[in-house]
């Protein structure tokens, strides 16, 4: 078992399935302790406890943790609780994504449910978390993203999509948001595409795709301290790419934050 993150703490969200459930696991396997994030309390304990009884790692070193992401209040209930036990958070990845519904979907927040789920709730975590993520050295954030951020606009305007939904252009927003927001000067991050895997997002993209643990490997590796990132870098797999025309301009990330403050309720 490779140790190359031994004493580093990571909080993956979205581990209970698929490329999250496989980042966690190779995660615990290279020595990292792992927050492991579900949607319900069960869910985490599940994941950990299956975990524990199919791969090669310390008990000690993994800790569920729970938060419906369609609910803010359950997301800033979840940073507290992190901030008060972790004072010293190496890595965080942001993977927790849903497909958009067929039917447009508002959470009790008010927002497209889709929007809050992959964007608008990582946002807000990662910047309840700032606090307790180191600036050491190979601390980082890792948002998992997807090519289809390619084919997505923010509709600046309507971006809860009220006017005009189409289940895969309010995925596709999500996922721009996402890659945005990898760029925000407040923090070290980069997003990654882990490619197309056969997870329950795959009907989005096709028929096939490789396995959840292939897509983990290339999250995994920009986890490591070793791997020297670039703030607002995009990576397709394991090759760095530019990503969406203007995804990184500092105009576009401005935007998005005060876009972001406003949905999420904390305008200034």
């Amino acid at each position: 078992m490779s140790s190359f993150l031994s004493g580093r703490t990571v909080l993956v969200t979205g581990a209970t399935s698929g490329i999250g459930y496989e980042t966690a696991r190779r995660l615990a396997e290279c020595g990292a302790t792992v927050l492991l994030h579900g949607r319900t309390p069960a869910e985490a304990r599940a994941a950990v406890d299956r975990l524990i009884a199919t791969a090669d790692v310390d008990a000690e070193m993994l800790r569920p943790c729970a938060a419906d992401f369609a609910h803010l209040d359950e997301v800033e209930r979840l940073a507290n609780r992190i901030t008060a036990g972790y004072p010293h958070l190496d890595v965080l990845v942001n993977n927790a994504a849903v497909a958009a519904p067929e039917r447009h979907t508002v959470t009790p927040d008010g927002n497209e449910l889709s929007f809050q789920v992959n964007f608008l709730a990582h946002y807000l975590l990662t910047n309840l978390l700032e606090p307790v993520l180191t600036t050491d050295p190979g601390g980082r954030v890792v948002n998992v993203s997807s090519s289809m951020h390619r084919t997505g606009s923010i509709m600046w305007n309507d971006p809860n999509r009220t006017r005009r939904y189409s289940r895969l252009a309010a995925y596709a927003q999500s996922q721009l948001a996402l890659t945005v927001f990898a760029a925000d000067p407040r923090v070290t991050a980069v997003s990654v595409n882990p490619g197309v895997c056969e997870t329950a997002l795959m009907p989005l993209y096709g028929h096939e795709g490789a396995t959840p643990s292939e897509g983990a490997a290339h999250v995994v590796r920009l986890c490591d301290p070793a791997v020297e990132i670039v703030n607002g870098a995009y990576y397709d797999r394991s090759e760095r790419m530019e990503p969406a025309s203007g995804a990184t301009e500092e105009r576009t990330v401005k935007r998005l934050n005060k876009l972001a403050d406003v949905l999420i309720g904390h305008s200034a």
